[in-house]
């Protein structure tokens, strides 16, 4: 894994709060909350979106458009299923499921953070269609030889 360059850079720490960055943008979807969706996309830096089904949208202006439509329409709640931190550098890539309503639906996604005013900020969004996960097999109980 590799780390940022600050001498002062603490994994954990840093992996909690790109978690709760991710939880934010995961929040401001499910809730509509197109305000919140707003602050946490990075102001400075180049963004990206690549929505299901949708053209590439590169800017800021054009990725907060799309989601001030999909906010204010019907879209589908999404939940955030076993999230994993990935370091690269400056940057942060968050991989994860996403169940769409409950279970309904399926996607994998990859967001991407990068450090803007001392805050971890979404740069890409990229979602797209997964399976279902497969359950996990049941414990088995110990065999006596």
């Amino acid at each position: 894994m590799s780390r940022p360059a600050s001498p002062r850079f603490d994994p954990a720490r840093e992996r909690q709060a790109v978690l709760f960055a991710n939880e934010i943008f995961y929040r401001a979807f499910s809730d509509r909350d197109f305000p919140a969706m707003d602050r946490i996309w990075a102001r400075t830096a180049s963004v990206a979106c690549l929505h299901p089904g949708w053209p590439i949208l590169t800017g800021r202006d054009a990725v907060m458009q799309s989601w001030r439509g999909i906010l204010s329409g019907p879209a589908p709640s999404s939940a955030p299923i076993e999230p994993e931190v990935v370091f690269a550098g400056e940057t942060a890539l968050v991989v994860c499921l996403e169940s769409l309503d409950g279970g309904k639906g399926w996607c994998a996604a990859t967001n991407a953070f990068v450090r803007e005013g001392g805050e971890w900020r979404m740069v890409l969004h990229q979602a797209g269609p997964a399976p279902k996960p497969a359950a996990p097999a049941p414990a088995q109980p110990p065999r006596a030889n």
